[in-house]
């Protein structure tokens, strides 16, 4: 039982092992390693087939670990018999879950007296599940954050331990936006490890009532809505950046051919009147970008764009491939042409 272990008179004489994947957990990892902490392992996931070559790529904690000579384990399932066996024979004395990308199991759980912290990508209890990032500013938040929970066998809702808040910068993609979580959380993760492990640090239950949900992106979610305020179709374009990437049909009234298109970068239209176009319809090309209505009548300007199996192009070098006009749409994903 938790709730009965005697607290360490020294946070860093435990035995930690690290369990991540993504890069959003590489600066922890990396600030536990140089700031006198005993990571005594890290477990992450099976290196996979990357990108069109499908490619094996190591991930870079992988690389991380290995380049400071701490062990590297990469069991398929951590909650089979292999994993159990794994953790009973390394015997740490708690677990540290930085977007690993499984979810633990009570006995998993159970083998460190300490059990388990996780560092999360969100403002705690909102944006639970695997994009929190992502899907915070999907939905307009002008703030999210990182939490520090003890873990519980439900996905994201153990007690908190610690949070830090954030703004959610007007050029940020959901990928810069991680990797600048990623660096805040690293040292707030330190910090909490040491006070919940000498008893300084007492988790506080998450409000229920407040939980909202982040499940993981899909390329079948990634259609932008014209018809959303320009607000959101901007957030939409970044919240899908690096992947899977805000897509849309282009229909050029010259040849009414529809081709698929990925919008990478757009910024909101310094005009608050805009030009009162329908959802989706060109309004305005300039050299360098051109400017797309939504459907409160304001416009986002595109900065850069690609045809379906093409490269990726600033907005002046398609135009000129494409011979945008005004008058020339996006359309929503599933209308009829």
């Amino acid at each position: 039982d938790l709730d009965l272990l005697i607290p360490l008179a020294d946070a860093k004489s435990a035995r930690l092992i690290f369990l991540g994947t993504k890069d959003f957990a590489l600066p922890a990892f990396e600030y536990l390693c140089d700031h006198g902490w005993q990571v005594i392992g890290l477990i992450t996931q099976p290196d996979r087939p990357q990108g069109r070559k499908q490619l094996i790529i190591p991930s870079k904690i992988k690389l991380a670990a290995e380049s400071r000579g701490i062990p590297v384990h990469q069991p398929e399932d951590l909650n089979s018999d292999e994993g159990i066996a794994l953790l009973n024979e390394i015997q740490p004395h708690l677990l540290v879950t930085v977007a690993y990308g499984q979810i633990l199991k009570p006995h998993i759980l159970g083998i460190a007296p300490f059990g388990g912290v996780n560092l999360h990508g969100s403002l705690l209890p909102k944006y639970r599940g695997a994009a929190p990032v992502a899907r915070a500013m999907e939905q307009g938040e002008l703030e999210t954050g990182v939490t520090v929970i003890q873990m519980s066998p439900q996905v994201d809702a153990g007690g908190m331990l610690s949070t830090a808040a954030t703004s959610i910068g007007p050029d940020e993609t959901a990928g810069t936006l991680e990797a600048r979580l990623g660096l805040i959380g690293a040292p707030l993760l330190a910090n909490s490890i040491k006070g919940y492990l000498e008893g300084s640090l007492i988790p506080v239950h998450q409000d229920k009532s407040l939980a909202t949900r982040a499940p993981k992106l899909s390329k079948e979610q990634s259609f932008i809505d014209w018809s959303a305020p320009a607000f959101k179709v901007d957030r939409f374009i970044r919240s899908m950046n690096p992947w899977p990437l805000a897509r849309s049909q282009f229909l050029g009234k010259s040849t009414l051919k529809s081709i698929g298109v990925v919008i990478h970068q757009t910024e909101l239209s310094s005009d608050p009147n805009s030009h009162h176009g329908s959802a989706g319809e060109v309004i305005s090309i300039a050299k360098d970008s051109f400017e797309v209505s939504c459907g409160d009548g304001r416009c986002i300007s595109v900065k850069l764009i690609q045809t379906d199996g093409r490269n990726v192009l600033s907005a002046g070098d398609w135009i000129r491939g494409v011979r945008l006009q005004a008058g020339d749409r996006f359309l929503n994903h599933g209308v009829e042409i």
